[in-house]
Order: C-alpha cells, then structure tokens, then sequence
C-alpha cells in the first residue's frame, strides 16, 4: 500500500469571482489504491468480541480518501462514513470505552482531523465580502469531530489515561486547525477544545499561552486568523469561571493581547465576543475599570466610524457593570470621548454616543457627578443642537439637554449664558478682525495715492509689477 500527498487546490481551479464558492481538501496523508470492505456491526457482536471489532473499526477509519475526485473510492468512502457512524452509536454502550481503545482512538482522530491546511485559494482573502473555501473531505471531517466529542462527553472517559494520548503537541495541532476559512470546521473544533480545556487540567495553562500567541501575532504581524472570534468564544468561558482574586497572568493577557485586539481592522468579526471577555474581567474586579477605560481610549479608531460605533457599544456594557465607586476615576476622560463623538458628522457614531443617556443606570452615574460632567458635555451639545445636519441626532440632543436641565437647573442656566456670552465674544472679536483688516486696507489705498501722486511714474510700475505672475515675480 503505497502514500501520497493529497494534491493542493490546482491553480486553473482559483477564484476569478470575489464573492465565488470554493471547495479545496486540505493536505491529508492518503492511500491510493485502497479498497475497504464493511466489518460486521458492532451492535451483532457478542460481547467478548466487541472491543476487538471497535479497534478494528478504529484502524479501518484511520485510512484517508483523497475527495478531490469525486468519482474515486466511492464505495469506500461510503463504508467508512457508514463505518464512522456505527462508531459514534456505539460510545453511548455501557462499557464502550476500555484502555486499549485510547491510543487507536486518538490514532483515528490525529490521521483525520490533524493536517496540514491548504494555502487559501485566494491571496487576497477577505471574510466579510468572500465565500469561505469549504472543505471538501467535510463528509468524514464532521463525523470524526462528532465521534471525537462525543468520545471525550462520556461518562466513561478517564483523563488520567487519555493525558498519555492527548499531549500539547496534539493540543497544538488543535490550535493551528483554528485558522480553516470553513466555519463548521471551526464551529466543531471551538467545542472541542473548550471539552479538551475541561478535562485535562495540566494542559489549561499550555492552551491559554498558546492562544496568547496567536493573538499577538494576529495583532503585531499579520493580521490573519480566521477563528479569532471561536477562540474569544472559548474565552469568554474559561474567563467566566477565573477564581478571585485574578491571577497576574489573567489581567496581564487583559492588558497586552485583548485590548490591543481593537486595534485590527477585521474587528467587527470578532468584537462582539471581545466585549463578553473585556467586560467579565471588569466584572470580576472592578479595579480593572480604569487600566480597560484607558486602554479602549488608547486605540479608539480616529477615521474608522463603524469601529466607533461598536466601541461605543463596549463603553456601554462596560458602564452597566461598573462599581460606583469606581467610575470618578475614568469619567473626565471617557466623557470628553463621548463628547468629540457626538459632535461627529457621522449620524451613526453621534446618534450612538447620545444613546448612552436611554441606559438609565449611566444617567444615574452622571447625575452623581452632574457637576464635572455637565461642563465637559454641554458646549457640543448646545453647538450641534443649532448645527448638526441631522434632524434626528438634534432631537437626540435635546433630549440630552433637557436630562441635564432636570439635573441642575442653575448650572444649566449658568452654562447657556456662559456660552451665549462666549459666541458674542467670538462674534465680536470677528467683527473687530473684520474692522481692522478694513482699516490696514485703507491705509494700504491712502499710502498708494499719496505715493502716485509724488512719484506718478511709480504707479505703473505697481501696476506692471502686480500684472506679473508668482514665476515671473521671483
């Protein structure tokens, strides 16, 4: 029985469409020339001779079809899907998983799952506007990952034997698997590794480092990773169950690998499950409140509206889990950012920035401290409710406004004179500039007449000269 490669997405076959479809298999070891016979079902096996029959079973899906010819191996390919199927039935019988199932089990798992993935049909790879390359070996793939889960769910399973078997390297392999542009692919392997984080104590820290890697290469190198998200997912969950008080290495992977994650421009792929994982450490310790305020306010995007829009929506989660005692801390420089955004052109960014005053509980936080508050917010307020092109965004603004109003009425007061009165300063001191470039004009004129009259061939001088252009003057 011979080995090869399985042969890489042919070139003639690349993507002229953006938006096209694409299916490629991944690089697996295959066997050409294989032939599988089905073995007999395992439910007709006396008992004694059920393990034998499940090793068998294991060593017959261990062997890899090539699925970039659809008319290759068609009754094998069969077998074996029908052969992966008996198998996955099969672990919800009593007694199904013994020690000597362990190693062919992983043996199985590592020969189909973990490969080496093809290069993207496309260079120029982009997950909001492409079709993801589907994997074409997903018939067998799928029902692998099923039979993988459903191995490490059961009530049978014993880490203490499969920690021989399922080792970092394997873990590893697991990882590189997350950058599959197909997305039921990553779906099945963010389950797996979140049952493999689970159950193997000694390889948690390992998995988080790693994790930790990955990250800082999507951020510091090249930006590509196609499981950002499922990976923050499974985060989002290990982070959840963090004991107290948190752990250096916790706040520490908080600081240097998810804040600077909102930096990438592929955020609005992922941001949703950076905001879980940011907003449960607030949650957990609330004195991360201001080095994550600070941090978010570091990388807030400068010509990027819709990554504004979504950090907005953190900076509101984020206030609606805040400890009291906790926000004077962070407000003067958060509410300066707000207030820049809502003077934005963009209605969406402004329209969102003035949504913070629909939380009631945030509005509870600024009337605590209306008095530093009122005076950073109310003079963009009081500009854009007379100038935003928006009529809706004005509406927005007054109803700001009036909140503030019903907050404090004096300074209120006290602020629409001070500002009245700093528009007439503004006005005048135009109409003095205005007046005094008017009056140097003139005396420009008067000191040109008088010289004409004294020097008459000075007149035509100025005149030829002021004829000239820029070039022939220098």
């Amino acid at each position: 029985m011979s080995a090869t490669r399985a042969p890489r997405s042919d070139a003639f076959n690349k993507r002229t469409n953006r938006r096209g479809r694409n299916q490629h298999s991944s690089s697996f070891l295959i066997q050409k020339c294989v032939e599988i016979e089905p073995l007999p079902a395992l439910r007709d096996a006396a008992a004694d001779q059920r393990e034998s029959l499940f090793l068998q079973k294991l060593q017959q899906c261990s062997i890899i079809f090539d699925f970039s010819d659809a008319m290759m191996d068609v009754k094998s390919k069969e077998v074996k899907r029908a052969c992966l199927n008996e198998l996955i039935e099969y672990l919800s019988m009593e007694n199904a998983i013994t020690e000597r199932v362990y190693p062919e089990v992983i043996q199985m798992v590592t020969q189909n799952i973990l490969r080496t993935l093809s290069p993207s049909d496309n260079a120029d790879y982009d997950p909001e506007e492409d079709e993801p390359t589907l994997e074409l070996a997903w018939p067998h793939l799928q029902l692998v990952y099923e039979f993988f889960l459903r191995f490490l769910e059961s009530t049978e399973f014993q880490p203490s034997i499969a920690k021989r078997y399922i080792d970092s390297k394997f873990v590893l392999h697991l990882l590189e698997l997350f950058d599959s542009e197909d997305p039921r692919e990553r779906d099945l392997l963010k389950t797996t590794l979140h049952r493999v984080y689970g159950k193997f104590l000694g390889l948690r820290g390992y998995i988080r480092k790693q994790v930790n890697n990955m990250f800082l290469r999507f951020v510091y190198e090249n930006e590509k990773l196609n499981g950002v998200s499922e990976l923050l997912e499974i985060l989002g969950s290990i982070i959840n169950g963090f004991a107290l008080p948190l752990k250096a290495e916790h706040k520490l992977f908080l600081q240097k690998v998810l804040l600077p994650l909102h930096s990438a421009k592929s955020l609005n792929l992922y941001h949703a499950q950076l905001a879980y994982c940011v907003v449960q450490f607030v949650e957990k310790d609330c004195s991360l409140t201001q080095p994550v305020i600070k941090g978010l306010l570091r990388f807030w995007p400068k010509t990027n509206s819709s990554k504004e829009v979504m950090m907005l929506g953190e900076i509101e989660e984020i206030l609606d889990v805040i400890d009291p005692s906790q926000f004077p801390s962070v407000m003067e420089l958060l509410f300066k950012q707000i207030a820049r955004c809502v003077t934005s052109h963009h209605f969406q960014v402004a329209e969102r920035a003035l949504f913070l005053w629909n939380n009631e509980y945030i509005v509870s936080l600024v009337e605590e401290h209306v008095q530093v508050l009122m005076p950073i917010m109310f003079n963009n307020l009081y500009r854009i409710s007379k100038e935003h092109w928006n009529q809706s965004i004005v509406a927005l603004v007054y109803n700001v406004l009036k909140t503030f109003m019903e907050m404090d009425q004096k300074m209120f007061n006290e602020l629409t004179e001070a500002y009245n009165d700093k528009v007439t300063a503004r006005a005048a001191a135009s109409e003095k500039r205005r007046e005094q470039w008017g009056l140097i004009a003139t005396l420009a004129d008067q000191k040109r007449v008088a010289l004409a009259k004294a020097r008459p061939d000075m007149e035509d001088a100025l005149a030829k000269f002021e004829s000239l252009t820029l070039s022939e003057k220098t």
